[in-house]
């Protein structure tokens, strides 16, 4: 079957290419007929039709064609309405002209053939329509014709050809579906109100109900009950109803059912051709509360030729009931990309590229890619799961399509990935229905799998894919040896890493091999990186390039970080590439917009052009820059960490410029942005030396400008405004300046002077500069500023603008050297410790209060919280509601405005029930926790441990630290109280924490 491209972008995403359309949108005018579908049967395949009656046959052969090569043979008929079939793409309301031609195999007799549609209206009888007739024989191809339409609903419907000799056989080709209106643009909208399923039926046994109990809108929805599976539960055709290279918007409202108290629901669309099935998710199973409506919406485009396409809800896990309602399918008009902007690909010193699918190569999507990129990696299409589910068996369909298409349009190819520990089948890592262990028998048989793999797949596309992702994301700093436990290091150890390498440059000695993983601008990740791809190519691995994910966020980390990793790297003679750039604009894993902020949007664009200015300076190490989509429309966060819109791409879900585009491009295009910092209060000595007030917090970094540079912090007081600013300038002259503009005042410090309100002093590549500058200071209030460093020499400036909140001050305590015993029992070495209160109240202005001390050792943190609340309750089931105390850890005092991998919020309650927060399930702290709980008159008391496997203490040093105080009353809390932080986001940010410092 064949769909025109007007209505088949939605489709296009799973529909072969030799299935292309015969016509596309662009071909014709408003008043032509649109053609809905067309079976010409020349791909060898029935094209989704089937037989109609017990012994039909039907088959694609080459004995006659009308026109081509082929047609379809019908065979084996006993009945008058045995014949052949097929489901076509039809809507109500829309009349079709059906055109086919058909003709009898040699020496069967002239009869009638008819075209006939069987429909069985939603809650009437089956009926049977003649569409048109004619007398065929054996000797000549002959035209049926006719014109259809239907009014109802109705879910079933077949167009079937029979014929008035009951065993006749006979040929059928060039089918033709037009109509005077293009159903890939009218869209689709249930809700039940006709007290009929309105087309939606069940996916396996499940039993749909209208029901009035419960409704969206209205008085009526769609009850699912007596669901087989997970998967089974109301589905709806709209086969038609969306074209290949089309984008749609799909939504609809879902309800748990009665009796269910907790489920999740996703929104999914299953696609076949020619009998096979593929399934691609629109809204990822999101957790529905008990009691109310939640909106499943996403978008999508079809990209493949199908002769089936339906939409269906389905649960994660479970087979409870659950309504739906207000389902909608919408057309989504595509904007024209802009063609007077330059190209990305024309404004750089590297190759850029980006990942894309199917999708990405059809109508707006394909424009935008050829115009402004050079290079392509697939998003998934080469992944283990999608080249070989099963051992042995390869599927290339999708890699086939992708590298042929990069190649017609001269875009250079990345491949991705070939030994990955996620996306890789079950049978990979098994022998039977029994997991492989560390045996030598067992670690031959898996990596001669891997092996046998990657020859298959990089011997497919030699010469044609010039980067291979060899391995991906095989580090884990976490671990005392760095690596990842995977299968494949559980397994082989590193030897599957130099299998890998190993094979693929017999596999493909001109291509280059990367060693590709994320988070390496961070410290610990990039050494660890480091030091593994050291010691592999120092035993003769062929790794040619690194590369660096880099997914990042609006805030964090610093374009610094990014810097120092590339330079590091330079230092081992790889090539190096940024392989998945894109930029959340979430600083955490929980927030999340109905609409992004417009100077959300604008601080994206200016991260954008501070990534860029580095990738810029260290073009000569860098060989590519991939960004991780095309658009804001196809991107991996909008369902990771949660699913929420996310906008990390330079172009917007309609394919237009962002900030972000202009970030890279022309950064004098970039809106105004007003940048936004915290200043506590603080008194401080103007000295030029860096006090331990400044180390409280870590320095707000300003954008780098060829080799200059500048970070600073703020304090305020009853005297003024203190700025301390440390200026990365190696071209050391007297002219040099730093200019500090507060309100409408502007003073200057110069590099070498000194003033009654300001210090100097020289750094190694610099210097340091302390200033007071005279100010109406008080809590709460909000001070315009702006600094620019200057370099004389170079006659360039860094420069900072925004607005500072003057804050309360950081609290910092300290912690006692000493080990104690975690059993709820208070030792003597606690006595050593100083004790804080809590008394920053978060929630309320009463109730449970602690009082805190702390102890370290060589790789704890030890933390004694004696609590005050005579009225102890765990009866939430949400472990923040029960009386319970939270510690906040972050070995680094990041103070970021998310969490870093080792930054943990560790909760215990009142009767010792731990739970844990962090990133990605707290997996880098999950196992630091070792506490104790004991109820006492007046209240309880927890003793806990935590583990600090990341850093190794020492006088001195500073953490980011913060205690809060739950407490319940029945099954709410009532009160929260902290010891500084005030935000009430603790649990997501760790910039609000106070400060502890390691004592003796």
């Amino acid at each position: 079957m064949r769909f025109p491209r007007s209505w088949a972008a939605a489709a296009l995403l799973c529909l072969p290419l030799s299935l292309s359309p015969c016509i596309t949108a662009g071909t014709a005018q408003a008043a032509a007929p649109v053609t809905i579908a067309s079976y010409d049967f020349e791909d060898g395949t029935a094209q989704g039709w089937s037989p109609r009656g017990s012994g039909v046959s039907v088959a694609a052969v080459q004995d006659a064609a009308h026109s081509g090569s082929a047609s379809l043979l019908t065979t084996g008929r006993t009945e008058t309405w045995n014949g052949a079939s097929v489901t076509p793409p039809l809507e109500k309301g829309v009349t079709y002209s059906v055109t086919a031609h058909a003709r009898l195999t040699a020496g069967t007799s002239a009869n009638t053939i008819a075209l006939t549609v069987q429909r069985t209206p939603d809650g009437g009888t089956t009926t049977y329509e003649r569409v048109g007739a004619g007398t065929v024989t054996d000797a000549a191809w002959v035209e049926i014709s006719g014109t259809y339409s239907f009014t109802t609903d109705s879910p079933d419907l077949l167009l079937y050809a029979e014929s008035s000799d009951a065993t006749a056989s006979f040929y059928l080709d060039d089918v033709t579906i037009t109509a005077d209106t293009d159903p890939g643009r009218s869209g689709v909208t249930t809700d039940f109100e006709t007290g009929t399923a309105q087309g939606w039926s069940p996916r396996a046994s499940a039993t749909l109900t209208v029901a009035t109990d419960q409704a969206h809108g209205g008085t009526a929805a769609l009850l699912a009950t007596a669901r087989s599976a997970s998967w089974d539960g109301p589905a709806r055709s709209v086969l038609g109803k969306m074209t290949k290279g089309s984008k749609y918007t799909l939504s609809v409202w879902v309800r748990l059912g009665p009796d269910t108290t907790a489920g999740d629901l996703g929104l999914s669309v299953e696609r076949r051709m020619n009998g096979t099935a593929s399934y691609d998710q629109v809204a990822a199973p999101t957790a529905i509360a008990a009691g109310g409506w939640t909106q499943l919406k996403g978008s999508y485009t079809l990209a493949y030729d199908v002769d089936f396409l339906s939409v269906y809800v389905e649960s994660s896990s479970g087979t409870f009931p659950f309504y739906i309602d207000d389902f909608t399918l919408t057309y989504v008009p595509a904007k024209p990309i802009q063609t007077d902007i330059p190209a990305v690909k024309d404004t750089l010193p590297f190759q850029v590229g980006a990942a894309i699918s199917r999708a990405q190569t059809l109508g707006g999507h394909e424009e935008l890619l050829t115009r402004h990129f050079d290079s392509v990696t697939p998003g998934n299409a080469l992944k283990w799961d999608a080249t070989e589910p099963r051992e042995g068996e390869f599927t290339f369909a999708d890699g086939d399509y992708l590298v042929d298409y990069a190649a017609a349009h001269g875009l250079r190819f990345r491949g991705h990935t070939l030994a990955w520990h996620s996306q890789t089948p079950d049978w990979v890592f098994k022998d039977g229905d029994r997991p492989l262990t560390a045996t030598p028998a067992d670690k031959a048989l898996l990596l001669k799998r891997l092996e046998n793999h990657i020859r298959a797949v990089m011997g497919r596309y030699k010469g044609r894919i010039q980067t291979w992702d060899v391995v991906n994301e095989v580090v884990d700093e976490n671990q005392p040896d760095d690596m990842r436990r995977s299968p494949w290091f559980q397994v082989t150890g590193y030897d599957f890493i130099r299998t890998a390498f190993r094979v693929a440059r017999e596999a493909d000695p001109a291509a280059k091999l990367v060693l590709n993983d994320y988070n390496t601008e961070l410290p610990r990740k990039r050494q660890a990186v480091f030091n593994l791809v050291k010691k592999l190519r120092a035993e003769g691995v062929p790794i040619d390039a690194v590369g660096h994910q880099l997914h990042v966020n609006i805030e964090q980390p610093a374009a610094a970080e990014i810097e120092k990793t590339i330079e590091l790297f330079a230092g081992l003679g790889v090539d190096q590439q940024v392989t998945e750039l894109d930029v959340s604009v979430y600083t955490d894993f929980v927030s999340t917009y109905t609409t992004v902020p417009p100077e959300v949007l604008a601080l994206q664009g200016y991260r954008y052009k501070e990534i860029f200015d580095v990738f810029r300076r260290q073009a000569a190490r860098l060989s590519s820059v991939t960004l991780w989509g095309l658009a804001d429309d196809g991107t991996w966060l909008s369902t990771f960490p949660i699913t929420r819109l996310n906008a990390p791409l330079p172009f917007d879900d309609e394919l237009q410029a962002k900030p972000a585009y202009w970030g890279i491009v022309d950064p004098a295009q970039l809106p105004p942005l007003t940048r936004r910092l915290d200043a506590p209060q603080a008194s401080v000595k103007i000295d030029a030396e860096r006090e331990q007030q400044w180390n409280l917090l870590p320095d707000t970094p300003v954008a780098r400008v060829g080799d200059l540079a500048a970070r600073f912090q703020a304090r305020w007081s009853a005297a003024g405004l203190a700025v301390l600013a440390e200026v990365d300038d190696r071209t050391c002259d007297k002219a040099d300046t730093l200019t500090l503009r507060l309100g409408g005042a502007s003073r200057v410090v110069a590099r070498d002077g000194r003033a009654s309100w300001y210090r100097t002093a020289a750094l190694t590549g610099g210097y340091r500069a302390e200033a007071l500058l005279p100010a109406s200071a008080a809590l709460g209030g909000k001070l315009p500023f702006e600094l620019v460093a200057h370099d004389a020499k170079g006659g360039k400036d860094v420069s900072w603008k925004g607005e500072l909140t003057l804050t309360a001050p950081v609290k910092a305590t300290t912690a006692a050297k000493g080990t104690p015993v975690v059993d709820g029992v208070a030792d003597a070495a606690w006595s050593r410790a100083p004790e804080v209160t809590t008394a920053t109240w978060i929630q309320g202005g009463s109730g449970a209060t602690a009082k805190v001390r702390a102890l370290w050792d060589a790789g704890h943190l030890y933390v004694l919280a004696r609590v005050t609340d005579p009225t102890l309750s765990e009866e939430s089931q949400n472990a923040w509601e029960q009386d319970s105390v939270e510690v906040f850890v972050d070995p680094g005092n990041g103070k970021s405005k998310g969490y870093d991998d080792d930054d943990g919020q560790y909760r215990v309650s009142f009767s010792g029930r731990q739970t844990i927060g962090g990133t990605f399930d707290a997996a880098g702290v999950k196992n630091n926790l070792v506490s104790a709980a004991k109820v006492v008159p007046g209240g309880y008391v927890v003793e806990a441990s935590v583990a600090l496997p990341t850093v190794t203490p020492a006088k001195g040093d500073l953490l980011g630290f913060d205690v809060q105080v739950n407490d319940a009353t029945g099954a709410a809390r009532t009160g929260a109280v902290t010891w500084n932080d005030s935000s009430g986001r603790s649990y997501l940010s760790t910039a609000g924490w106070g400060v502890l410092e390691l004592g003796k």
